[in-house]
């Protein structure tokens, strides 16, 4: 499954560089399937969404950091944790229980997301 951050972050930004895929953002900032990852140009996602993987996409949250959940593995094939949770000083990047996911799948996505 995916991890979230609660409306409980402090917006310390202790999270942010600790993610291997960069999938954590600051509230309002737009995020990038290019950022952190080896994607690049016309891509085509897992669920068959074609999309530019350089083209901003919407914020997910205004106010707090926040994850996509297409870019989160929860650090499988990194660490052995996920380390925004592992940093975090509130608990509050946490499983999302909308987004579970198998480590088969959390794996897949992180080969396709770094193409290995």
């Amino acid at each position: 499954m995916a991890i979230i951050i609660t409306d409980e972050c402090i917006n310390c930004g202790a999270c942010e560089p600790e993610c291997p895929n960069t999938a954590i953002y600051e509230g309002a900032d737009d995020w990038r399937y290019k950022d952190g990852t080896a994607l690049k140009g016309k891509i085509v996602l897992p669920d068959g969404t074609e999309i530019d993987a350089e083209a901003p996409q919407t914020p997910i949250s205004d106010e707090v950091y926040y994850i996509v959940p297409g870019k989160c593995t929860e650090c499988k094939g990194f660490h052995d944790e996920p380390q925004c949770a592992a940093v975090c000083p509130v608990d509050c990047c946490v499983p999302d229980p909308n987004h579970v996911e198998s480590e088969e799948t959390l794996l897949n996505r992180q080969a396709f997301l770094h193409n290995s």
